[in-house]
């Protein structure tokens, strides 16, 4: 490398500052070499439904980053995001940029001209192509909740620490852009602005019946179910548990679908969790005890959580409560007073950040402690690539959030108080809880355990 002195002195300050693993040189040749002329990321959008457009639009506007493939298993979604980045490229008058399509994933993994990948699959699905695009020695954007449970979250850390690749997890609410708030509270909070951290309020919104009974349907020709069903398990088709087929921009089903993804709780959940144990410091730990209760669809298409409540013990006394009553949003209080954000104003106009005293929001001072910088989250990502280093949403710190989410989630299925050792990320004692930290897949082409061990990665 030409700046082996400024790599250590990076790696050693992240290290200090984050408590993070940190990477190995391991950079694209032909990114950073001399004789690249575009040094451009070489990006594959994987999955082209609502997320997936979103993500594949915010990447195509990086500096950093070509858009060269896209891949999805439905082929009316395929064409669509060929024409996305096609019509990109050709408005900003560059005619001779050729976008790929693959419908197998594996393809995409297999071609030596792609350097990183945007997940932006169903959750179940996360896991299984993130493991093996770790393996394939891709960098990676995974969409929130980084996996469906807690051992497959363990074991995509396990697989991006052991390839020595950069993972961002799509938790924008860590970057500036477009929701500075999160920011602003957190690191208030963090700094003792409201004295001793007492309580969080945390509200994720709420899912509803669809008012339609499970009803099997032909599979379209489009879509490849067989593959898209992945490790869930095996059910007949049914258009609204999947992604609706007149849209590419209307809410998927899976979305509140059990076998596909958990709810608001890691939905929303795996945004203001993470938001919230960041502030607390506790980004690397997670509660001690869970007591969850929730409502559940039934005689419907969908089968996840509606009405919740969720008490969690956190380290120092810390009360975190999730309620469908509460405004989307987080409520941090303390000792000296209360500060909240979120990512709009409320239906009676109130800003997005605010607090009991505008004086908690203040300027922090030179000794503050301060989140990395981070204006677009996609250019974190493609910056901690060129620069090899951690980005601002890391897979150490993603699993720690998603963990606390599935264990909500473990508690409103079992109806009692859970205890969590977050040093052995296992439920003190409990079987039945430990059970349900996992699943079987349901064919081994889709058991990403055995993906490992075909690495050598245990």
């Amino acid at each position: 490398m030409k700046h082996p002195s400024r790599r250590s002195f990076i790696k050693t300050a992240l290290g200090a500052a984050t408590g993070l693993v940190l990477l190995p040189d391991f950079i694209p040749a032909r990114v950073l070499g001399a004789e690249a002329p575009s040094k451009k990321i070489n990006v594959a959008q994987i999955g082209c439904g609502r997320m997936g457009r979103s993500d594949m639009g915010n990447t195509l506007a990086e500096p950093l980053a070509r858009v060269v493939a896209v891949c999805d298993l439905d082929s009316k979604r395929l064409v669509a995001g060929r024409q996305m980045a096609g019509d990109y490229y050709a408005n900003r008058g560059e005619s001779g940029v050729n976008i790929k399509t693959f419908q197998d994933y594996h393809e995409v993994l297999a071609s030596p001209d792609i350097d990183a990948v945007i997940i932006s699959v169903p959750d179940h699905s996360h896991a299984l192509v993130a493991i093996e695009a770790a393996i394939a020695g891709k960098h990676i954007y995974v969409q929130k909740p980084v996996t469906y449970d807690i051992v497959e979250a363990i074991a995509l850390r396990k697989t991006v620490e052991a390839k020595k690749i950069i993972l961002q997890t799509g938790s924008q609410q860590r970057s500036e852009r477009p929701w500075r708030s999160f920011r602003a509270a957190s690191e208030a909070v963090r700094n003792g602005r409201i004295g001793q951290l007492k309580t969080i309020k945390i509200g994720v919104g709420l899912d509803r019946p669809s008012g339609h009974p499970p009803a099997p349907m032909p599979v379209p020709p489009n879509l490849d179910y067989e593959r898209w069903l992945g490790s869930a398990p095996e059910q007949p088709y049914m258009e609204r548990r999947v992604h609706p087929q007149d849209s590419l921009d209307g809410r998927p089903g899976w979305i509140t679908t059990e076998d596909f993804g958990l709810g608001m709780i890691t939905n929303w959940g795996a945004h203001h969790v993470d938001i919230a144990q960041w502030a607390m410091g506790q980004e690397l730990g997670g509660p001690q005890t869970i007591d969850a209760r929730a409502k559940f669809m039934t005689n419907d298409v969908g089968t996840v959580h509606t009405t919740y409540h969720v008490e969690m013990l956190y380290p120092k006394g810390v009360r975190m409560v999730l309620d469908n009553k509460f405004e989307n949003g987080i409520r941090f209080e303390g000792d000296d007073g209360w500060v909240f954000c979120a990512r709009s104003e409320d239906s009676q106009g109130k800003p997005s950040l605010r607090a009991s005293d505008k004086k908690l929001l203040s300027p922090l001072d030179g000794n503050a402690v301060r989140w990395m910088p981070s204006k677009s989250h996609y250019g974190n990502w493609l910056e901690s690539i060129a620069a090899n280093r951690q980005p601002i949403a890391p897979i150490q710190q993603s699993a720690r959030s998603l963990e606390a989410c599935a264990a909500a989630w473990i508690g409103m299925k079992l109806k009692r108080k859970l205890t969590w050792n977050a040093a052995t990320e296992m439920f003190v004692g409990d079987d039945a809880a430990n059970a349900l930290r996992g699943r079987q897949a349901r064919k081994p082409e889709y058991d990403f355990q055995l993906a490992m061990k075909r690495a050598g990665i245990a």
